[in-house]
């Protein structure tokens, strides 16, 4: 594990240069995912790395796991709170959907999430274009795999160093960062609503994801769940989509 965290702080070190950046930011947390992102960049850019905080619904000070990271990591960091802006947001599209008899509320829980995660997106580029940091994902395989990311919002990044490594992989390159164990042992969530967890949400847990992406044998049931989310969430791994070229037209 040592020696995948050495060529990735290298790949980080590449793209930067590559990029004519300044230095890299993550959006943190508080999840496993974007702690190990965070140390990461901290050990590529010790003095040009950024771990973003931006809560909506609650404030920075009650981001304990995440400023657990900051704290242990060393990590330079900012919080903003989202709360007004996402509230306002919402409200305005609520009104005009409601006024034009739209609305939907049966498909408001997932949106109100979506747009949560939509909003930090253009928070962390805001930021980013102020320090010229790259903005650095936290997807891993079996979010890629399964789709389980919102487009243009957590999936909206520059470079995604975890898209190879399954979830336990993730787990055992956070031990050898020496991340918090209440970060590495707590139940997975994207916190879209209160109580949520990721693997609720997906229907499946992440060891058979884990098992699937092996080769293994899975369930027959939970392998046709997880074929079909992996089709009909294609288009979030592809740039968008556009018809072929007509010459002459």
């Amino acid at each position: 594990m040592e020696k995948r965290i050495e060529y990735l702080v290298n790949w980080l070190r590449e793209k930067k240069e590559e990029a004519g950046a300044d230095g890299l930011l993550v959006g943190l947390s508080g999840g496993i995912d974007s702690a190990v992102v965070a140390y990461l960049i901290k050990h590529a850019f010790p003095d040009h790395s950024l771990a973003v905080l931006l809560p909506i619904n609650n404030s920075v000070e009650d981001q304990q796991d995440a400023l657990a990271v900051v704290e242990q990591s060393g990590i330079d960091s900012v919080g903003i709170e989202l709360t007004e802006p996402y509230q306002t947001t919402y409200e305005i599209i609520k009104n005009q959907l409601n006024e034009k008899g739209d609305w939907n509320n049966e498909k408001s829980q997932l949106g109100g999430a979506n747009l949560q995660a939509r909003l930090r997106m253009s928070a962390l580029y805001a930021v980013g274009n102020n320090y010229n940091y790259l903005v650095v994902g936290t997807d891993n395989a079996a979010e890629d795999y399964t789709g389980y990311f919102t487009k243009y919002g957590d999936g909206g990044v520059d470079l995604v160093p975890l898209i190879h490594l399954r979830k336990e992989e993730v787990r055992e390159m956070a031990e050898t960062l020496n991340v918090p164990d209440s970060i590495i042992y707590k139940k997975p969530s994207a916190e879209l609503w209160e109580g949520q967890t990721d693997e609720e949400e997906l229907g499946l847990s992440y060891e058979t994801i884990d098992a699937y992406l092996k080769g293994e044998e899975i369930n027959p049931e939970d392998e046709v769940k997880l074929k079909k989310r992996h089709e009909i969430t294609e288009h979030k791994r592809q740039v968008p989509a556009g018809p072929d070229k007509i010459e002459g037209v």
